[in-house]
């Protein structure tokens, strides 16, 4: 397992009872998490400190009760990365800070690489992939096929100085784009892909990650380099073992792959699991 232990704008405060605490800078949460399957040591929502509280409904979805004021959104850092932080549908923020350890680790690859790196960025929601990378010297192709979750990517790269980075911001189905990209001749030494277990493109292109990943996966060794430095993805679909990314990007891409849990530490001094990671690098 990897743990994202360097925040200092957020902290896992306490869990229980299927929710989880947080701190996001100055704003306290309190969110559903499906790991979380033991009893809290004492009632989380009646914390003098939360500010809002995410309950799911019976009939699907859910809504943000608030408990005490706070902005309707906010700014929070991750060394020298800057995110804006907004309550939305669904349960999100715009964030998941467990992959700040694949942040780490692919600034380290692309600053050591030592030569300008092209990144293609996909599933790529609000861009923390793309403004590490970005901050590392790479240029980025950042696609996602929601033009609000692109818009706020933009903020952040602006937030975090980088306004002027080689960025290029795609509204886009993750699919057609890289087949588009076959045609072209495009090439990218990096590739990153968060893909969600199901969604929807832009014209109603429907994804379900079981069926369509290996497929995806086979186009993107098309799009790769002659000289490429790593593959990352990532797995958010409870069930879907660390093992099974490591053999779809082995099968795929015919290179030694490693995978692993991330996760995140908690003041109780125990670590929540938060998905799935698998990469290959290669030697420059």
């Amino acid at each position: 397992m990897r743990v994202a232990e360097d925040w200092k704008d957020y902290e896992i405060l306490a869990t229980g009872s299927g929710e989880k605490l947080e701190r996001w800078g100055e704003v306290i949460l309190l969110r559903p998490d499906p790991q979380v399957i033991w009893r809290a040591k004492s009632s989380l929502e009646n914390s003098k400190a939360l500010n809002a509280h995410y309950r799911r409904e019976k009939t699907g979805g859910g809504h943000w009760e608030i408990k005490k004021p706070m902005p309707d959104e906010w700014v929070i850092g991750y060394k020298n990365l800057k995110f804006k932080i907004k309550p939305m549908g669904f349960k999100h923020t715009g964030l998941f800070p467990e992959q700040a350890a694949n942040w780490d680790m692919m600034v380290k690859l692309i600053k050591g690489a030592k030569r300008e790196i092209k990144v293609l960025n996909l599933f790529a929601y609000t861009g923390g992939a793309t403004v590490a990378s970005a901050s590392a010297g790479a240029s980025v192709v950042h696609v996602d096929a929601s033009k609000g979750m692109v818009e706020r990517a933009k903020e952040n790269a602006c937030l975090s100085g980088l306004k002027d980075a080689k960025i290029r911001y795609i509204v886009d189905d993750c699919f057609k784009f890289v087949e588009r990209e076959i045609r072209r001749g495009n090439k990218y030494d990096a590739i990153i892909l968060d893909p969600p277990s199901y969604g929807r493109g832009p014209n109603g292109e429907m994804w379900k990650l079981e069926d369509c990943l290996f497929d995806f996966l086979e186009k993107l060794t098309k799009v790769l380099s002659d000289k490429p430095l790593f593959v990352l993805l990532n797995s958010y679909t409870t069930g879907l073992q660390p093992i099974v990314l490591k053999n779809l990007l082995e099968l795929t891409f015919k290179s030694p792959a490693i995978s692993y849990e991330l996760g995140l530490p908690t003041r109780e001094n125990i670590v929540l699991p938060c998905g799935n990671s698998g990469v290959i690098v290669w030697k420059n």
